[in-house]
């Protein structure tokens, strides 16, 4: 196993530290950033503290390295949310171990599938390369959400 990933520790989290705090902050300035208005979708703080919502947090000792949640939907779906690594940890497999966690918890609920919506457009590419090296696959929109010229939606059968 690669050393940075030996190095991680995976916990669920409760936002109650200030790092994850500021990396929820972080990642909904980025998203509205790179979204045409109302194009948004990001969990803010009490998003992710509602029910059916579980966050993860990846630390490296005591720096946070990453985020990532997993929303319960309808029936037998989950749907990935707010996943964000730490600048300082791009590329370093923070974000991918995240994911990994949100996979496996999903299929221990007994998910069906697990879908997620993001944007178009170089800001998201590397998170869309992570997505489709676990197998992920563009599809239709889902939930309550509208498909857009922006927004695209992929889809993990489990």
């Amino acid at each position: 196993m690669d050393a940075a990933l030996a190095s991680l520790i995976l916990r669920q989290d409760d936002l109650s530290n200030p790092q994850t705090q500021e990396l929820v902050r972080l990642h909904l300035a980025g998203m509205a950033d790179n979204s045409p208005p109302g194009h948004c979708f990001a969990l803010d703080d009490s998003g992710l503290k509602a029910p059916g919502v579980t966050l993860w947090s990846a630390w490296r000792g005591e720096r946070i390295a990453a985020i990532g949640a997993l929303k319960a939907l309808d029936g037998d779906a989950g749907e990935i949310k707010s996943m964000r690594t730490h600048p300082d940890h791009l590329r370093q497999g923070a974000g991918a171990a995240i994911l990994d966690e949100i996979i496996a918890e999903a299929r221990r609920r007994g998910y069906r599938r697990l879908s997620l919506e993001t944007g178009s457009g170089e800001a998201f590419d590397a998170a869309l390369a992570m997505y489709r090296a676990r197998g992920f696959k563009f599809g239709g929109a889902f939930s309550d959400y509208v498909a857009s010229a922006f927004n695209q939606f992929m889809h993990l059968d489990l």
